[in-house]
């Protein structure tokens, strides 16, 4: 059986995409005969025990992971995304991309986290599977990439946050009910207010005053 290692050497920022995509920089090294493919799929999770927190990043999270105190319990590795590539033929070693969508949905729980952090590193884990492809003596072989080929890779937050900036400057999405979306729109008509902002800047200030 031949032996297969995975490295992340790079995560960076896709400058030329249609939406929002980071892209892996992979090393995939076999010991066996040469390689005629790989249907490579990855489960990316992230690992928030394997950072620290500032006290405003810990007060963004409260809504993940409940008050500090509760972290111990709480603060777990998530699945973040899973991303799928194809491996072209190699002997020995070689690199590849592997492409890996976002989103800035923040009911999404890994857009939640991101947008929680100031600074400092993302602890990712990529945990590989799929199916390679060989050359044997009689023709093409087939084996499962090993359970236990995962790399991990510390990526900057800014990276994340750079990217997201470039695609949507200075916003960000909030989902609502159709119900909800139905109240505001006839409270925006209603106040002849311009745009969206305005309208939630309204209500914020409606709220702020109404408090005892």
């Amino acid at each position: 059986m031949s032996a297969y290692t995975f490295a992340v050497l790079d995560v960076t920022a896709e400058a030329y995409a249609v939406a929002p995509q980071l892209t892996a920089r992979l090393r995939i090294t076999s010991t066996g005969p040469r390689v005629h493919a790989i249907a490579l799929r990855s489960q990316v999770r992230i690992e928030p025990q394997r950072r620290r927190y500032t006290g405003t990043e810990e007060n963004a999270l409260r809504g993940l992971f409940g008050e500090r105190q509760r972290w111990g319990d709480t603060l777990k590795s998530f699945l973040w995304m899973q991303a799928n590539t194809t491996v072209q033929g190699f002997t020995g070693e070689t690199e590849t991309d592997l492409a890996l969508p976002c989103t800035y949905d923040l009911e999404v729980i890994g857009s939640r986290y991101l947008h929680a952090l100031d600074a400092g590193d993302v602890p990712l884990n990529l945990l590989f599977s799929g199916t390679i492809f060989t050359r044997g003596e009689s023709g093409f072989e087939v084996e499962q990439v090993p359970w236990a080929c995962e790399a991990r890779w510390s990526m900057p937050v800014s990276v994340w946050r750079d990217m997201i900036d470039s695609y949507f400057p200075n916003s960000g999405f909030l989902r609502v009910s159709s119900d909800v979306l139905k109240e505001l729109t006839a409270f925006r008509a209603r106040n002849d207010l311009i745009s969206w902002d305005e309208t939630v800047q309204r209500l914020l200030a409606v709220a702020d005053r109404e408090q005892p």
